[in-house]
């Protein structure tokens, strides 16, 4: 126990770092996703196949290969980022390739007759995704992204790789130090496992608020009290 307090410190700034990385990575990955999800289904050629070879590509790339190229090839060609940074950017080209499918696949749940019902009266393919497509996708790509966001989690700890010093690279650095490995793993995987974990009750919750069944119950709640409040008046 005493050489858990003693590296307290080092332990919550890991912690820290982990969480950073997994939000900005995962923040990124949903913007960059979505937008290649749109190019995907767009009606224009040279944007679907731009979409599609990204993803083939880096859904392919193992995550540390990535990491590792980003980290020490973009020097060579005069891009320096710190450690910090390109591992945020290879979690986020890594995740948005997945996010970029998930979203595609939500995107076809919705009846065809929709968006031809929508661009009926006037609304452009953007208009169309923007106010009828995309709002009705949402529920069913609800839990896909929870899956895409916990592998964000896990594979963020191979940002150790390249030397950002995030929990796994704490707890490697304290195990070296102080051969208590089995303790400091113990901590780092109830991290990853906390976070993994917050993210799937969000989702569950999230899931569960957008669901037509909350939906239709809420309406009918409504109607109720406009009803009782019709017969009091």
């Amino acid at each position: 126990m005493d050489v858990i307090v003693e590296n307290l410190p080092l332990l919550v700034r890991g912690t820290g770092l982990t969480i950073a990385l997994i939000v900005l990575g995962y923040a990124f990955a949903l913007a960059l996703g979505t937008v290649l999800a749109v190019c995907r289904v767009s009606p224009i050629p040279p944007l679907r196949w731009a979409a599609t070879v990204y993803v083939e590509i880096f859904r392919n790339i193992p995550l540390l290969s990535l990491l590792i190229l980003l980290a020490f090839g973009l020097p060579d060609v005069g891009l320096r980022l710190s450690y910090f940074w390109c591992a945020v950017l290879g979690l986020t080209l890594s995740s948005a390739a997945f996010v970029c499918e998930n979203v595609r696949s939500g995107i076809n749940t919705v009846p065809i007759g929709h968006a031809e019902a929508a661009r009926s009266i006037g609304l452009g393919f953007f208009g169309t995704l923007r106010h009828v497509v995309l709002p009705q996708a949402f529920r069913t790509m609800i839990q896909p992204l929870v899956n895409v966001f916990i592998g964000t989690v896990i594979g963020s700890a191979l940002a150790s790789a390249i030397s950002v010093q995030e929990i796994t690279w704490v707890t490697q650095t304290l195990t070296t130090r102080t051969a208590q490995g089995v303790t400091f793993f113990l901590i780092s995987g109830g991290v990853y496992l906390i976070l993994s974990l917050g993210g799937a009750v969000i989702g569950g919750r999230l899931e569960r608020a957008v669901s037509p069944e909350r939906a239709t119950a809420r309406s009918r709640t409504s109607e109720q009290l406009d009803v009782t409040a019709g017969a009091q008046a």
